[in-house]
């Protein structure tokens, strides 16, 4: 045994321990008075969305934490999720931690590695090092989808990245009403179907009160919450009550809202007289229409979608009230750090129109059929429930983002700048409902709350010595607004959209696909006076738009930038060849788990394929043999009234196959899909070899689709057929189910990993 003493808050505490014991455990009780931390992070949500930034969204709760803390204006973040996720929780730049984009990805570079580094100590490892209780809540997306499944390594899972404990989904993105596949610390939640009236954020709330309580029914420790709602990134989903509040409330449309959101930001002080709101966003695939040049039943379906988007907003307020509400009855609220804030900007990936098709929006790949349309029919009262999948035209995006251009992905304002509020009456009580306009950069949280705090950055992790902090403390100006801002320099890069920033000057361009990114044209903004990037200066500053340029390469090489995407694809396409292992095939034996999302997928993807399922049948019995997917696209056999049928659901669009009676006995059911051009199966169904059904040029489901993974013996969760759930649930199989085979067949000559290596064979050639 060793005794050794560790940093308290301005003490030391010494502790035996023993030698061999890993670090995170030798940690010292946390210092005297330390607060709690609670963290509320949205996804896809604007700066102008809450009632404290402008919005006439009614979040009473989000504008009682403004009027207790600070709000900051000119607070930025990365374009994309998964960068700024890795960037709050390592401190690190995002390309540097590894993360130059979602975890959707694999393709080997080291700013796209898409694991936290060993030598990377997380924010959740320190607090926990400095004796914090430490709680991650909701949409994680820090696993690359690889790993995402049971039998892969956990390295990169909340808990082996400091948290004690983990409820959420590991995954981007979910149904809200059927969460496709939630976790609970290390393992999957085994879960068949959700009680009437199920909402996910309801639900990551319940969890989160839950712990708090029970750790405070066991222990006096400070805590770390990190509450990541998936809300509000697409599928746009909302309850009931919710959207019915916001009926009508947008029948005036975008330009309307944008310029009154903007007139409140005046009013209230988020910027000065003079700030210009740009015109509405005009650049070639980004631009929007005048909401009155829109058809009547246009302006009606894309106020619905916009009524879903308010619905969840709202119910995250009212959710962050429940929190608060439990914390205030402990007594610890004073003393508790409440950040909110966004990953980045308001998207516009619903394109020009909306879609009530979310996943069918997905599917961005080369030659696309244009027989492709991006949505499909729904009944106007169905949009944000169970069986609906939709997401808001981007005029809706730019209204977010106002005053902002621009959206998601975007280094433009729109992308990158989300409001931003930090609440703690005991430490900043005399600074409450002031504004603050310091630029600080998403990277800076992590070491601002270590000062707040008082807790000390481990020096090393795993034997290594730590990775040097990018984020710089804004401790200084939490007390004051004439502090200067603490962040000087950022770069910021995405899909090869990039931007530099140093002392109030903004470098940035808009990156067209396909055109190499030497031509991309800078433009030059000095945000001190024109927040809103209405006025470029390039012309007038050649040698500092030269300066910055160089900055910005400098910086990109620094934080492991390159390569840029360069129009072919590589970067989202290619994969290591351990992934091979994942089109086996595999055999799924009744009462198998769950499989997957990503695993499920490439079974399918692109390519041919068959299902073979071996069962004894008796008579009477009936139910669902396999299902894969949800109501946003996906398939299913079952047997039902002695008959067999397969149901397909095209991306929302459902066709029924009556393959005939199932007769008694011992039977193998074999679906046969068949790849043909323009991203198309042919299905055949067949029993015991003998055709009995087909369905002829269906729509492949590719992008994220299927969304939810392979289930035997019951369709879980979130149903395939929406007319079978109403009539039988979710169905299970009562009869002799002995397995389910997947054999994945040849991949199609689109399939996106042939293309690449044709890509590749003919540079070869020419070279």
């Amino acid at each position: 045994m060793t005794t050794r003493s560790y940093p308290g808050h301005g003490a030391t505490v010494g502790r035996t321990v023993r030698e061999s014991s890993p670090w995170w455990r030798q940690a010292a009780r946390a210092p005297e008075g330390a607060p709690n931390i609670v963290i509320v992070l949205l996804d896809d949500m604007g700066f102008s969305d809450i009632g404290p930034f402008g919005a006439e969204i009614e979040t009473p709760h989000l504008d009682g934490l403004a009027d207790r803390g600070l709000r900051f204006t000119n607070y930025h973040t990365n374009p994309l999720c998964s960068p700024s996720r890795a960037s709050l929780l390592t401190g690190l730049n995002p390309h540097r931690a590894g993360y130059g984009f979602v975890a959707n990805a694999d393709p080997g570079f080291p700013g796209f590695v898409f694991e936290i580094g060993d030598d990377v100590p997380t924010l959740a490892e320190s607090l926990r090092a400095g004796g914090y209780a430490t709680y991650a809540v909701g949409k994680w997306h820090l696993t690359k989808d690889a790993t995402m499944n049971d039998g892969a390594p956990r390295s990169s899972w909340p808990l082996q990245r400091g948290f004690d404990r983990f409820y959420g989904i590991l995954e981007g993105l979910t149904s809200l009403h059927f969460p496709h596949q939630l976790v609970r610390d290390n393992s999957p939640v085994h879960v068949d179907w959700y009680p009437e009236g199920y909402y996910l954020t309801d639900d990551l709330t319940d969890e989160a009160i839950g712990l708090v309580k029970g750790l405070r029914a066991n222990s006096d420790r400070p805590f770390f919450l990190y509450l990541a709602h998936p809300a509000v990134h697409g599928p746009l989903q909302a309850k009931a009550g919710d959207i019915a509040k916001y009926r009508g409330r947008y029948d005036q449309g975008w330009d309307a809202v944008r310029e009154d959101r903007f007139a409140r930001q005046l009013a209230g002080g988020l910027f000065t007289p003079g700030t210009k709101l740009p015109p509405r966003n005009s650049e070639p695939f980004h631009d929007v229409e005048a909401w009155d040049s829109l058809s009547a039943g246009d302006r009606e379906l894309f106020a619905r979608f916009q009524e879903v988007y308010a619905g969840m907003v709202d119910n995250v307020d009212q959710n962050l009230g429940r929190l608060l509400s439990t914390i205030e009855a402990l007594g610890e609220l004073d003393n508790t750090i409440v950040i909110f804030t966004s990953d980045n900007g308001g998207t516009g990936e619903g394109g020009g129109r909306g879609t009530r098709s979310y996943f069918k929006n997905f599917a961005r790949n080369a030659n696309m059929p244009a027989e492709w349309f991006r949505d499909v029919p729904r009944d106007l009262d169905t949009l944000g429930g169970p069986q609906s999948s939709i997401h808001y035209p981007r005029g809706w995006g730019m209204a977010s983002n106002t005053p902002f251009r621009l959206y998601k992905t975007n280094t433009h304002a729109g992308g990158v700048r989300v409001p931003f509020i930090i609440s703690w009456p005991r430490g900043l009580g005399e600074y409450a409902s002031q504004i603050r306009t310091q630029y600080q950069y998403v990277t800076d949280v992590y070491p601002t709350l270590l000062e707040l705090t008082g807790v000390t950055r481990p020096a090393t992790r795993g034997g290594q010595p730590a990775k040097d902090l990018d984020g710089v403390s804004f401790a200084d100006p939490l007390r004051s607004p004439e502090a200067a801002s603490t962040h000087h320099e950022q770069y910021a890069e995405m899909v090869g959209n990039r931007s530099y920033y140093r002392g109030g000057w903004k470098l940035v361009t808009l990156h067209r696909f396909g055109r190499p990114h030497d031509e991309d044209p800078w433009e030059l903004y000095d945000i001190r006076v024109d927040p809103t990037e209405t006025e470029d200066l390039a012309a007038d500053h050649p040698e500092l738009v030269k300066e910055l340029a160089e900055a910005w390469e400098r910086a990109a090489w620094e934080n492991q930038v390159f390569p840029l995407d360069d129009g072919t694809g590589y970067l989202w396409t290619a994969r290591p060849e351990s992934e091979n292992a994942f089109v086996r095939p595999v055999t799924l034996l009744a009462g198998t788990p769950h499989l997957e999302r990503y695993r499920s997928s490439l079974l399918i993807a692109f390519r041919s394929f068959k299902v073979e399922v071996r069962l004894d049948q008796a008579d009477g019995d009936q139910g669902v043999l396999v299902a894969h997917g949800d109501q946003g696209g996906g398939y299913n056999l079952y047997v039902e009234d002695g008959r067999l049928f397969f149901a397909y659901n095209e991306y929302g669009l459902l066709t029924e196959v009556d393959a005939g009676p199932l007769q008694p006995g011992r039977r193998e059911v074999t679906l046969r899909a068949t790849a043909i051009p323009d991203f198309r199966w042919n299905f055949e169904v067949l029993v015991d070899g003998v055709a009995a059904g087909r369905l002829d040029n269906a729509l492949m489901l590719i992008g994220m689709a299927p969304a939810q993974g392979i289930d035997v013996g019951i369709d879980r969760r979130s149903p395939v057929s929406w007319p079978l759930y109403q009539r039988q649930g979710f169905f299970p199989y009562t009869g002799d189910l002995t397995s389910v085979i997947y054999r994945p067949g040849e991949p199609a000559d689109y399939e996106p990993k042939k293309v690449l290596a044709a890509l590749r064979a003919a540079a070869a050639a020419y070279e």
